[in-house]
């Protein structure tokens, strides 16, 4: 089916009365893609919002935000009697139970297929980013994307494919060498300069105090966390240190256990690692180079007499061991 036909598709779902939200757990590929949606969906349809119920604090996202007008609003905020459409990019249902929450009429996502539960789906795994996809659809209903749309996508292709270093296709190249005829660089200059606060770096500098690198792997848990993106900040950085493989990055935050993982795409790939190791005790998975975990402390309690962070983090590292054995390729 050609992306003229999927946009098509999409759109045949909405009338002029719909009100649709669109759920996000927010970063540059999903912020990106609902507001393609968002755009696709202009004047077709009575209303639409965008609702996010992750915590940000990256400096990198807040500024995208600021600098796109992406016009979020926090889940919590929202009534969901006010809406009777549901859409989610970037994500499926069971990446997050948040998602739980609606009936989805749409996903639209890169991630490996998990859940297709919703009247339409296009779920292409074998793409970078999100932000690929909705720019194919946007270029297929010759939708001209506005300076800051156009910025924000190529933000969302810029970090799903760490600048094209990690999965990604000609697709993307392509749909970013569209973007860049209409997007306002000032933008992107400005949201990838925003990287690293104060409190990063104290957190960084903590983390190396207290790492341990494990065949090429260099782990750290921090305990109780108050901001999670902390953790994904530092698990980017501590894979560019010399003959690092994988970096793993773990805190507890709001009674879970999340766990961001990197690795240089060149051994078995972190979504994998972290499904086998981690999905029995909550939601987990990812791409080749890069993966999230976000479990129940209840279900790993089963596992770990006493919690605490030295039983967690040495929990982390053994279940990973006995996942892939002494080193993981």
């Amino acid at each position: 089916m050609s992306n003229l036909e999927k946009s098509n598709r999409f759109l045949t779902l909405f009338s002029c009365s719909s009100r649709v939200l669109v759920v996000i757990n927010a970063d540059p590929d999903s912020i990106a893609s609902a507001m393609a949606v968002k755009r696709l969906l202009w004047r077709k349809v009575q209303e639409v919002s965008i609702a996010y119920f992750n915590k940000i604090s990256r400096p990198d996202n807040l500024a995208m935000i600021e600098f796109t007008g992406a016009g979020l609003v926090k889940l919590d905020d929202i009534k969901k009697d006010d809406f009777d459409m549901f859409v989610v990019v970037d994500s499926q249902p069971d990446h997050n139970e948040r998602f739980h929450e609606f009936d989805y009429d749409a996903i639209i996502d890169h991630h490996p297929l998990t859940c297709d539960k919703a009247k339409y789906v296009d779920i292409r795994p074998d793409y970078g980013a999100c932000s690929t996809i909705m720019t194919e659809y946007l270029k297929s209903k010759k939708v001209k994307p506005s300076s800051r749309l156009a910025a924000a996508l190529m933000l969302g292709i810029k970090t799903d494919t760490s600048d094209f270093t990690r999965q990604s296709t000609l697709k993307d190249i392509r749909a970013f060498q569209y973007l860049y005829k209409f997007a306002d660089n000032n933008i992107v200059i400005k949201v990838e300069r925003a990287i690293l606060t104060q409190e990063d770096l104290d957190f960084l500098g903590y983390a190396i105090k207290q790492r341990k690198i494990i065949n090429n792997r260099f782990f750290f848990h921090a305990g109780n966390i108050t901001q999670p993106d902390k953790l994904v900040v530092a698990a980017d950085f501590f894979l560019t240190i010399a003959r690092v493989n994988w970096s793993i990055i773990s805190g507890v935050y709001e009674k879970k256990l999340v766990i961001i993982i990197r690795n240089d795409g060149l051994r078995k790939g972190a979504g994998n690692t972290a499904k086998e190791a981690f999905s029995m005790f909550g939601s987990a998975g990812g791409h080749k180079t890069m993966a999230r975990a976000e479990l129940d402390l209840k279900h790993i309690r089963k596992q770990i007499k006493k919690i605490n962070k030295k039983t967690l983090a040495n929990w982390i590292i053994s279940v990973i061991e006995k996942t892939a054995g002494k080193k993981i390729e």
